[in-house]
C-alpha cells in the first residue's frame, strides 16, 4: 500500500475571507476530521500536497499528518479536493483519519489488462464500470481492480461475480452487475447497409417513374 508523509499547518481561524487570504499566500485551506476528535482547520501546499496523492494509489493513499497540532501523526486519506474549474488550482482540501486495524469503504479504478479478441475483429471494449467500492482494511487498498480481458469475444461480458480480488478485500454488491463488455459493430453494419439499399431501390423506382412515356405521349 503507497503511503506518503505531508506537512501541515494549524489555523486557528475559520471562513471565505480567510480561505482567500491563505491562497494569496499560496497555501491550500484545509480541514481534518475523524472520530474522536473534533475538525482542525489546516493549511497545506499544494505542491506537497500533490506530491502526498502522486503515488499509484492516487486519492488511497495513506498520508501521515506532520505538524503542530493534534492532527500530528494521524493516518488519513484524501476525502475531498475542490478544483478551480480554469486554473485548475487546488481550492480546499479535506482529510478524513483513519483506524489502521479497521476495515473502510474506498472507490478502485478498474483496470482493463490486454486487447480482447473480438476489439482485434471490429469491436469495441465498453467498460460499464470505470471504479468500484471496495470494503477492506486500509494497509489492504488496491491500486486497482485489474481484468484480464485478452479472451473475450463479441458480447462476452465480465460480471462482478467474475472478478477475481485479493484475500480480506470485498466488492459489496446485491446484484450480478455489469463491469465491462465487448460491443460488436455487426447490427449497426447491417443497418446501415440496409438503409442505402433501401435509398438506392427508391431512387431507382423515382428514375423508372420519369422515364417511363405517359399514355398521352404515346398516342
Amino acid at each position: 500500500m503507497a503511503k506518503s508523509e505531508l506537512q501541515v499547518m494549524p489555523r486557528k481561524e475559520a471562513g471565505k475571507g480567510v480561505a482567500r487570504s491563505l491562497r494569496r499566500e499560496g497555501l491550500v485551506p484545509a480541514v481534518v476530521y475523524g472520530k474522536g476528535m473534533d475538525p482542525c482547520s489546516i493549511a497545506v501546499d499544494p505542491k506537497a500536497l500533490k506530491t502526498a496523492i502522486g503515488t499509484e494509489a492516487g486519492w488511497n493513499t495513506l498520508i501521515t499528518l506532520k505538524g503542530d497540532g493534534p492532527f500530528d501523526g494521524k493516518v488519513v486519506l484524501l476525502k475531498d479536493m475542490q478544483v478551480d474549474a480554469i486554473r485548475r488550482d487546488i481550492l480546499h482540501a479535506d482529510f478524513n483519519t483513519i483506524d489502521l486495524k479497521k476495515k473502510i469503504h474506498v472507490m478502485v479504478p478498474v483496470q482493463a489488462l490486454g486487447t480482447p479478441k473480438g476489439v482485434k475483429e471490429g469491436g469495441t471494449l465498453s467498460i460499464v464500470r470505470h471504479e468500484l467500492e471496495v470494503i477492506c482494511l486500509p494497509t489492504d487498498i488496491p491500486k486497482s481492480i485489474d481484468v484480464d480481458v485478452t479472451e473475450l469475444d463479441v458480447a462476452d461480458v465480465v460480471h462482478v461475480d467474475d472478478l477475481e480480488v485479493a484475500e480480506g478485500v470485498e466488492i459489496p454488491h446485491d446484484v450480478n452487475f455489469t463491469i465491462l463488455t465487448v460491443v460488436g459493430r455487426m447490427a449497426e453494419e447491417v443497418e446501415e447497409v440496409e438503409g442505402e439499399e433501401v435509398e438506392g431501390e427508391e431512387v431507382a423506382e423515382e428514375a423508372a417513374e420519369e422515364e417511363a412515356p405517359t399514355e398521352e405521349a404515346a398516342e
